[in-house]
């Protein structure tokens, strides 16, 4: 077996090689300035290599939970590759990450985990799925190294932004859509919990053509995205379809790490062969993101804010950010209690000690959970309050949101380490239709965008309440209505 290690964030712990049989992960906690809460350190436990190979017949499917903000996080990272032990070390961007000015926080050192090309149900695999809910309750973020391909597929999506936010201001306005909420978000065009952000984005949304029938039915949120060439929908397609193959495994080792039947999370996405054939799948999509420095702003919102605190909407979202820094986000708490469907978490104590900068390492990516996750796990996991700051550089990042479709109405997932619902519970929930989610809280961030604008004035919103919007992978019939 090997078994991969790569601690990363500030500061770095040294690597060694270490014996076959046994490997031992250390993380050094980071300073906790003045003023903040002070996390538990933990220390690490020891990883038998040939003490695994004999778990397969006796894997608990119940492990307990990890202990919370701790300041510094290890995870044993496998392959199911059968060669050696070794370790390896990650090593920080060239240009030194630093925590944007004016922010008091914790710096998470945080374990690389490697996950396979193919996941299968193997034991090597079954233990990596558990770390990875492991340090999913305790972190609420981990980390995936890149593959080559991915590194590649990354640079040129991040010099394809580069290229894009360098356009004049017309430009990028010219590439707005009022059907779909795809396209150019101007600084100051996004509000989170009733303030405008500094972040400057280009979201990438499923993208329709004005043909389909869902467009021509005025579904909410359906419809093209506004690419400014082809060139740019070329190297971000290519981006987004890795991640989003990166997506499928990540939700298959959830489901082992959760000890629930196979299928049972993924089946609310609708990727099977039937969504895949009448178009549906997965409402997976983009953000290109870049962050103005601190001291170019526009005027139009909080000062050294890039985007307010707030947890993302679907499953999981897989991020990449360059060598700046800026992001912030909060460790599971069970004194922290939200559920962003039934009300907004925007803003969510945006201004209170408990945050932890992520620094940026190169080849990685970051993964943290969403909305929809928290809900269909009944809390056992919990969606990641994050927010971010402004630098003195200018900042990019690349988002990817692997989502359920639109269509699904969810109900939670049963069996295995997921909570068992009380009678009450059993009772009132009615699900949660995710199109309506989405739809809700792209209405809240964009109040005044021309998408928000036609949606409510022709009574697009109303139609999230037909069943064909309530089955997954269904579309209209007969349609004679025009866009």
């Amino acid at each position: 077996m090997k078994i991969s290690v790569r601690t990363t964030g500030l500061p770095l712990c040294r690597a060694a090689t270490l014996p076959a049989r046994a490997v031992r992960l250390m993380s050094t906690a980071s300073h906790v300035p003045s003023g903040s809460s002070s996390p538990m350190a933990m220390m690490p436990p020891r990883f038998n290599a040939q003490a695994a190979q004999t778990t397969r017949l006796r894997v608990q499917q119940q492990h307990p939970s990890p202990p919370r903000l701790a300041a510094s996080s290890t995870q044993h990272v496998t392959s199911s590759q059968p060669t050696s032990t070794t370790t390896t070390k990650a090593e920080p961007l060239p240009t030194g990450p630093t925590m944007p000015p004016g922010y008091t926080a914790t710096t998470a050192s945080l374990p690389t985990f490697t996950i396979p090309p193919v996941v299968t149900p193997s034991p090597s695999n079954l233990l990596l799925a558990q770390s990875i809910i492991a340090a999913f309750r305790r972190d609420g973020i981990i980390q995936i190294a890149q593959s080559p391909l991915q590194q590649k597929l990354c640079a040129e999506a991040m010099a394809a932004s580069k290229r894009f936010f360098a356009l004049p201001p017309e430009k990028k306005a010219a590439c707005v859509d009022d059907r779909s909420y795809g396209g150019y978000i101007a600084s100051g065009e996004e509000v989170t919990d009733g303030i405008a952000d500094y972040s400057e984005i280009f979201t990438i949304t499923r993208d329709h053509d004005v043909d389909d029938p869902r467009v021509r039915a005025r579904w909410p949120c359906h419809g093209p995205v506004p690419w400014p060439d082809v060139g740019m929908r070329e190297v971000m397609m290519r981006y987004k379809a890795e991640l989003g193959e990166e997506g499928k495994r990540l939700v298959r080792l959830v489901e082992m790490g959760l000890g629930v039947e196979e299928g049972e999370l993924g089946r609310w996405i609708g990727d099977g062969a039937e969504g895949q054939r009448q178009g549906g799948g997965g409402w997976h999509h983009a953000r290109v993101l870049r962050f103005p420095p601190r001291n170019g702003t526009n005027g139009k919102g909080k000062e050294g804010r890039g985007i307010g605190s707030h947890t993302d909407y679907g499953l999981l979202v897989i991020s990449a950010q360059d060598e700046v820094g800026g992001l912030f986000i909060r460790r599971p708490s069970r004194e922290e209690k939200f559920a962003n469907w039934e009300r907004s978490a925007a803003g969510l104590r945006e201004e209170e000690g408990g945050w932890v900068f992520v620094p940026p390492v190169g080849g990685t990516h970051t993964v943290i959970l969403g909305d929809m996750m928290q809900y269909l796990t009944r809390n056992y996991l919990t969606a990641t309050p994050h927010k971010v700051g402004l630098n003195t550089r200018e900042r990019f990042a690349f988002a990817y949101f692997h989502e359920p479709s639109f269509q699904a109405v969810l109900k939670p997932l049963s069996g295995g380490v997921i909570p068992k619902p009380t009678e009450e519970e059993s009772k009132n929930d009615e699900g949660v239709h995710y199109g309506t989610h989405f739809t809700n809280m792209f209405i809240r961030n964009y109040p005044d965008r021309i998408t928000t604008k036609r949606l409510l004035a022709e009574g697009r919103y109303g139609l999230l309440e037909r069943e064909e919007l309530r089955t997954i992978g269904a579309v209209p019939a007969v349609d004679e209505s025009s866009v």
